[in-house]
């Protein structure tokens, strides 16, 4: 089956079961070209609360299906790769924030949202990559254990004057970034501006224009002059720029980066999952309602 029918029977399908399609800036062209919502994984999860179709087919990795199911628990959550994981999220586990906790009974826990729920439910708020020095500023706590990312986490660290320790893990597509990548890609396009996510390492950061999350990247080219933009992120978010700026330039900074994961949904998988309404994600819940509390205080603090 070409493209084009797998597409027309995927609108089909989801208009007949009032179904929608969220896909991660991340997710393969075919797919960001057929979501009705594109974002980042809160974003897409905030959006899931304010509509009122009851069937979501989720496009990215399982912890961001989570986050959806956790803020709309009532709805029916699906998946077209189950096998879709995070190799940072698996980086800690609940077992390891019960022992943080046990540790560390001083210290207020800061999860990224790039985290499993059972993780979550055991923190005592949560932040995202584009308002992390901001939550941590705001926890009246000054001592701090941030997770799973060390490479945000330092980034926090060096704008606050928070005590913050910090856990060993990484995401194994932005750690990947080298100075020498930015370096070649300003050799090559010197009068780019450089964007890069803060899960990349702390020597690239220093070197960079702009640390920005992947919305604030689409908010900021949006919003710039500048007619050429080095991407320091997951390739996916490349071809989302070209899309919504076509007539500004965006470049590979060095090489690409390619989260495997988010590369195994495929618009077969989409068609299938929304035509057997599998796989479905479930949680506990009282894993639903701790992992709410964590999120919801980085809405209300």
């Amino acid at each position: 089956m070409n493209i084009e029918k797998l597409r027309d029977k995927i609108i089909k399908l989801k208009n007949e079961k009032n179904a929608v399609i969220m896909a991660h800036n991340y997710q393969i062209p075919e797919i960001q070209n057929i979501a009705d919502y594109l974002g980042g994984s809160l974003q897409l999860a905030k959006k899931s609360r304010e509509i009122d179709n009851n069937l979501i087919i989720f496009c990215g990795v399982r912890f961001m299906a989570e986050s959806i199911k956790i803020l709309s628990p009532d709805k029916k959550i699906l998946v077209p790769e189950i096998r879709a994981g995070c190799p940072m999220a698996d980086m800690i586990t609940e077992e390891d924030m019960k022992n943080i906790r046990r540790n560390y009974p001083d210290r207020s826990i800061v999860a990224y949202v790039n985290t499993n729920a059972a993780v979550k439910a055991h923190a005592d708020i949560c932040c995202t990559s584009a308002n992390a020095v901001d939550i941590v500023n705001k926890v009246e706590n000054n001592k701090i254990y941030f997770v799973p990312d060390k490479n945000l986490g330092s980034w926090v660290k060096k704008n606050t004057e928070k005590d913050i320790k910090i856990w060993n893990g990484y995401c194994n597509v932005h750690n990947q970034i080298r100075l020498a990548d930015l370096e070649e890609g300003l050799k090559n396009h010197p009068d780019a501006v450089t964007l890069v996510h803060p899960e990349a390492p702390m020597k690239v950061l220093d070197k960079a224009d702009k640390i920005l999350s992947t919305g604030q990247m689409v908010n900021f080219v949006k919003e710039s002059n500048s007619k050429e933009f080095l991407i320091g992120t997951e390739k996916g978010l490349i071809y989302r720029l070209k899309t919504l700026y076509p007539e500004k330039n965006f470049y590979k900074m060095g090489r690409y980066f390619v989260c495997r994961n988010m590369k195994k949904n495929t618009l077969m998988k989409v068609y299938k999952s929304l035509e057997n309404e599998k796989t479905e994600i479930t949680l506990p819940d009282e894993i639903i309602e701790g992992s709410f509390k964590a999120i919801n205080r980085m809405f209300t603090i």
